[in-house]
């Protein structure tokens, strides 16, 4: 696939197809968001695969009752391990790990649209209900939910900004 065309081409997907995700694919994907950037190579994140239908459920709920977080056959929870990053860069440190758990996010998200699959970027949660339904330490930070399957849908794309309201020129 021209990549051009993915990042065009891929939508926000939030109904799947009753099929499950291999943890073959899951794995590649998870490789694939690992290529991301990452502030001193230190990489900075961690994923947390959920496939059973109650920790989904439990999800759902957490990210405010967003059905398709349920209905997913699989979640990857991306988060930042914040003391990682820290423990070189300091107090901005904390920044550099959400930034580090960002990019991996697009990363997977062009690798999953590029095998066919269908996701979803998830940033609406309560990171409490998070935390504690995935019984995560202080320091693992949940930064983002992707909802993950086969698409049982073909979403139109959002209207675009135009160049001027969202780019300044300083010359």
């Amino acid at each position: 696939m021209n990549f051009t065309d993915a990042l065009l081409s891929r939508r926000s997907v939030r109904k799947y197809l009753d099929l499950p995700v291999s943890r073959d694919m899951v794995t590649a994907l998870i490789e694939a968001a690992e290529a991301a950037p990452s502030a001193g190579n230190l990489r900075a994140r961690k994923y947390i695969v959920v496939a059973g239908e109650e920790m989904r459920k439990a999800l759902a709920i957490a990210a405010y009752n967003q059905s398709h977080v349920a209905k997913a056959p699989v979640l990857i929870v991306v988060c930042a391990d914040v003391l990682r990053s820290r423990s070189r860069y300091g107090d901005r440190g904390s920044l550099y790990s959400i930034q580090d758990a960002t990019a991996s996010v697009m990363c997977l998200l062009l690798a999953a649209f590029d095998r066919g699959l269908g996701t979803c970027w998830i940033g609406a949660f309560d990171d409490d209900l998070v935390r504690e339904a995935l019984s995560l330490e202080e320091q693992i930070l949940p930064v983002a939910m992707i909802s993950l399957g086969y698409p049982a849908q073909s979403p139109s794309p959002a209207p675009r900004r135009s160049m001027q309201e969202m780019v300044s020129w300083i010359d």
